[in-house]
């Protein structure tokens, strides 16, 4: 049974990111209503900055004093923090029935953002995108081997589910994936040889003033006037 379409996500951690978080949910899952949390005031400041600079159609943000404001009445909770520990962004308190999680900042050994016990929830799905590599890197890595997660490949190609039920917690571990990447850049790399004037030049390392600003890469009124160039 499909979840009906989130509106209302909680977005936990206002860095690098969270612009592009925003537009993906905003555009693809119907978001809303978006609850902001950063334990750096400036980060917040900073996504709602660029979102005002986007204006995104009918999307209304609310800055959050704690993560569990943000996450309270969530459909979605997606946490992309930067913290290199074992960190409890999220705790098995703050978890509703049928909400949908993207644990996006754990990406390495010893860096995890979820309590372990969210994760070992019996109405709890969780979906990787290469289960060797997740292990290894994502929140999966604080349980034991012979537990049974589901690749994101089965979920897309119909083979397993997305969510079995309205009350299911969907869990995607996300810890980023090589061969995803490859794959993204080959393909705009297809796209800017079909141009007549055989494409765009940008910036794959671009200089910034800000590193948790990626956005002002995309907004010309804003970019930096000195470019490391890469074709």
């Amino acid at each position: 049974m499909a979840r009906p379409a989130s509106r209302v996500m909680a977005l936990i951690g206002n860095g690098a990111q969270s612009e592009f978080q925003a537009i993906a949910f905003h555009s693809m899952a119907g978001v809303r209503n978006l609850r902001l949390y950063d334990t750096d005031p400036q980060a917040t400041l900073k996504l709602m900055r660029n979102l005002t600079v986007l204006r995104l159609a009918g999307l209304e943000v609310t800055r959050c004093a704690t993560t569990a404001e943000a996450v309270r009445g969530a459909d979605i909770v997606t946490t992309v923090t930067a913290d290199k520990c074992n960190a409890t962004i999220l705790t098995p308190d703050m978890i509703e029935p049928g909400m949908h999680l993207n644990a996006v900042g754990g990406d390495c050994p010893g860096k995890t953002e979820l309590h372990a016990d969210i994760l070992r929830g019996k109405d709890v799905r969780i979906v990787v995108e290469f289960e060797p590599q997740a292990r290894i890197e994502g929140e999966i890595q604080q349980l034991d081997a012979s537990t049974q997660v589901t690749e994101l490949a089965d979920v897309v190609r119909g083979r397993l589910p997305g969510r079995s039920n309205d009350r299911e917690v969907t869990l995607f571990d996300s810890v980023g994936f090589a061969l995803s990447d490859f794959s993204a850049l080959r393909y705009l790399r297809h796209l800017n040889a079909e141009q007549p004037d055989g494409g765009q030049r940008i910036d794959l390392i671009p200089e910034l003033d800000d590193p948790k600003d990626l956005y002002v890469g995309l907004a010309p009124e804003r970019a930096p006037a000195r470019r490391r160039r890469f074709g």
